[in-house]
């Protein structure tokens, strides 16, 4: 679709609206579910972007995130909901290529921005239009992609293992404890970036975090929000379970619910809203491979199925004993 003469007409009126004729426009990305340009035009920089059908919700959601929290977003140069193309500026180097995924404080920095973002949107995502995963409809979320994904043909790449879908059917007791010790905080449901790393965020020139490529944002539990950034913190710095750097980098995000629910509940229910937390990665990977093309099925099609066994390992963060 995106190297069609129609398509690079559209994104070329597109471009030309927001910052004039380009000057130049430089495929970056193209991926069964995004495709990124790097466009240069006047003198300055910036990245387009759209994703796929399942996804399409990318240029509406960072325009209302830059109107509510501008201090936690790359600043939108343009965007159409309709078409789902994105425009944004280019604020140089990423905190990954800076070095800073090798240091635990900027890793707290990125849990505690993301959780502020969170915090900012509590009430006001009736409007966001995205996916819901709330903690009280986890079980029924598992058992239903189980059966799905296990009824598929032997031959397709989507496919579900017998063997893999039978201990996940006898997870699901403890997927139910799961979502009771996380519902039993109460906390508000709020937006989960749910893709969450170092690459993902960039220093603006206020030395502040700005966070981008929210496609494969859901709204979810807010704790949830943390597998991503602490499973990446945790591989990026070599660092066991239960290390107190990786509870530091928690600890940040969780400062900022602890006028909702007491500390060391939060942090006692933290491994179950982390393993809820992979669902999100489920259901993002299933939104993109419903529109893949069977060539591109066989490369990425398995994606739901391995996000979802990997509810049988351990959480990034937090003893095994504390899921029981």
């Amino acid at each position: 679709m995106w190297a069609t003469e129609e398509f690079r007409a559209e994104l070329g009126a597109f471009l030309s609206a927001a910052v004039g004729t380009p000057d130049r426009v430089e495929p970056l990305a193209m991926r069964p579910w995004s495709a990124v340009w790097k466009v240069r035009a006047g003198g300055g920089a910036s990245y387009a972007k759209q994703n796929c059908p399942g996804q399409a919700h990318e240029a509406r959601l960072v325009q209302r995130l830059a109107g509510i929290a501008p201090d936690h977003v790359v600043p939108v140069l343009a965007a159409d909901a309709d078409r789902d193309l994105l425009l944004t500026a280019d604020l140089g180097p990423t905190v990954h290529a800076r070095g800073g995924a090798a240091d635990p404080a900027t890793w707290a920095r990125i849990t505690a921005g993301a959780a502020d973002l969170q915090r900012r949107l509590v009430g006001r995502v009736d409007d966001l239009h995205l996916t819901v995963l709330a903690p009280a409809d986890a079980t029924t979320y598992v058992a239903d992609a189980v059966g799905r994904l296990a009824a598929l043909p032997a031959d397709d790449p989507r496919r579900l293992a017998p063997e893999v879908a039978v201990l996940l059917e006898a997870l699901l007791p403890t997927v139910e404890r799961w979502s009771d010790r996380v519902e039993d905080l109460d906390l508000p449901l709020t937006l989960l970036h749910n893709d969450l790393h170092a690459e993902n965020v960039v220093v603006a020139p206020d030395g502040g975090l700005r966070f981008f490529d929210f496609g494969d944002a859901v709204l979810g539990d807010p704790l949830a929000g943390l597998h991503v950034p602490l499973a990446m913190a945790r591989e990026s710095l070599g660092l066991p379970p239960d290390d107190p750097q990786l509870w530091r980098i928690a600890d940040a995000a969780l400062e900022v619910w602890s006028d909702l629910a007491n500390p060391a509940e939060l942090r006692a229910a933290l491994p179950a809203a982390l393993q809820l937390g992979r669902l999100a990665r489920v259901e993002s990977w299933r939104r993109c491979v419903a529109t893949m093309t069977p060539e591109e099925r066989a490369a990425y099609g398995s994606a739901p199925a391995v996000r979802l066994a990997s509810l049988l390992d351990p959480p990034p963060l937090g003893a095994a004993a504390a899921l029981g």
